[in-house]
């Protein structure tokens, strides 16, 4: 602005110079004087002041913008939607988050006698009393040690050492009163208690009762290698395959707490902790969609190369 304001000022300072030379020659050589006024005169007015030093004229109308133009502005409207989404998804998480809290603390619950209602129950306390079969009893690897529902901080906890890599011990268990025998997740072990005739002094051999958080049938995980019954390699809680093999119904309660935490299983092995990363998934959609936005805009709107 200041450049464009010095040089009308120097324009009309010239054209104040012009004047002046012709007053004082206007009575020698009117004719002439005149002639050459008028010639610079029009020199100084040619001159536009508001003209632009930039070399793309945004006044000027853009071409068409062709089909492979409105398709780059689909990237845009894309990540934009995606980011929409991902709102979704978080307040979905958040709800799931909050429903699975409350129902992991909820006061247990008798085992209904309808057990078709179990499948609305999932993380639920189930109470029950009865006496464990250990002579059909199988382990589920490798599973990582939960501490109230979250993997530890460290690998050292309680003595053990590589707290990632270990079992869950699942055990039929007959209920009293009732012709009726379910799986229950007794907890975490080692790899060092693998063998069953060395947690044989942890079991209970009289009547219990156990509270447990009930679980439905599990797909299988991707990555995750396939369930092979007849050898006792599991891998995942497929509770249809695990009952049919041991003879029970399939009803899988994973032990919520045992009379010693010293001892082996160590119980209460649910996971609740959900990753919760939408967040960020929402943070980076739109941040894309605004930048592509605005190249998008200078491109084809203002005319000005993206590597300028």
């Amino acid at each position: 602005m200041k450049s464009v304001i010095s040089r009308y000022f120097i324009k009309v300072k010239d054209t104040f110079n012009i004047i002046q030379f012709q007053r004082k020659t206007n009575f020698s050589q009117p004719s002439r004087n005149a002639t050459s006024f008028q010639k610079q005169l029009s020199k100084v007015f040619k001159f536009n002041l508001f003209k632009s030093k930039n070399k793309y004229d945004y006044s000027s109308p853009k071409e068409n913008i062709n089909f492979v133009g409105y398709s780059l502005l689909g990237i845009p409207i894309v990540a934009f939607a995606l980011g929409t989404w991902q709102i979704q998804r978080y307040q979905w998480k958040l709800n799931l988050i909050e429903k699975l809290e409350s129902r992991t603390n909820h006061e247990p619950i008798e085992l209904p006698q309808n057990l078709e209602e179990l499948d609305s129950k999932e993380y639920y306390p189930i109470k029950v009393k009865g006496q464990f079969l250990y002579e059909n009893e199988f382990i589920i690897g490798y599973r990582g040690l939960l501490v109230d529902g979250k993997p530890p901080k460290n690998n050292i906890l309680f003595g053990i050492e590589d707290a990632k890599r270990g079992y869950n011990v699942v055990t039929p268990f007959k209920v009293s009163d009732q012709d009726l025998t379910i799986l229950v997740n007794r907890g975490w072990i080692p790899r060092s208690l693998k063998n069953p005739a060395r947690r044989q002094e942890n079991q209970i051999k009289d009547e219990t009762e156990i509270v447990g958080i009930l679980r439905l049938n599990e797909r299988k995980p991707p990555f995750i290698p396939k369930n092979r019954p007849h050898g006792d390699m599991w891998f995942y809680r497929d509770v249809n395959a695990m009952a049919e093999k041991t003879k029970s119904s399939p009803i899988y309660l994973e032990l919520k707490s045992n009379k010693d935490l010293q001892q082996y299983p160590m119980p209460n092995q649910t996971r609740v902790e959900l990753r919760n990363e939408h967040m960020s998934y929402i943070l980076t959609w739109y941040c894309l969609s605004g930048t592509t936005a605005y190249m998008w805009f200078r491109k084809f709107i203002r005319g000005i190369p993206l590597l300028e």
